[in-house]
């Protein structure tokens, strides 16, 4: 059992940035790769990003990729969502979780975290 605790969401302007954090725990040597997702009030759940603990590879959504920058930390079981030039329409709660492969499709993904916000003002 993976468990995965978000943290680094908060309020800032539009044009600002974030960095938000997922501490990971439990059995990860078994997890093959770690995504963040997001969803908004209303919405669906939306990938967002995903890495590859070993290897490092790295899959965005192309609408957003350029503006957000995944990243880990193997030795601290860490992984990083770097959002910059944030906009309005990026308001949502983050959520990260694990997976056993490198992929963008929400239903791959367990233990799911709790959540961090993100608002963002116009």
């Amino acid at each position: 059992q993976v468990r995965v605790v978000e943290s680094g969401g908060g309020l800032v302007q539009a044009g600002g940035s974030l960095r938000l954090s997922c501490a990971a725990s439990g059995r990860t040597f078994s997890n093959y790769a770690m995504g963040w997702f997001r969803q908004a009030p209303g919405q669906e759940r939306e990938f967002v990003a995903a890495v590859a603990w070993r290897s490092g590879v790295t899959i965005y959504e192309d609408s957003l990729k350029g503006r957000f920058t995944i990243s880990r930390d193997d030795a601290k079981n860490m992984i990083f969502l770097q959002l910059n030039s944030l906009k309005p329409e990026d308001t949502a709660i983050y959520f990260c979780a694990a997976a056993d492969t490198l992929t963008s499709l929400a239903r791959s993904y367990g233990s799911w975290g709790q959540g961090t916000q993100v608002t963002v003002s116009s």
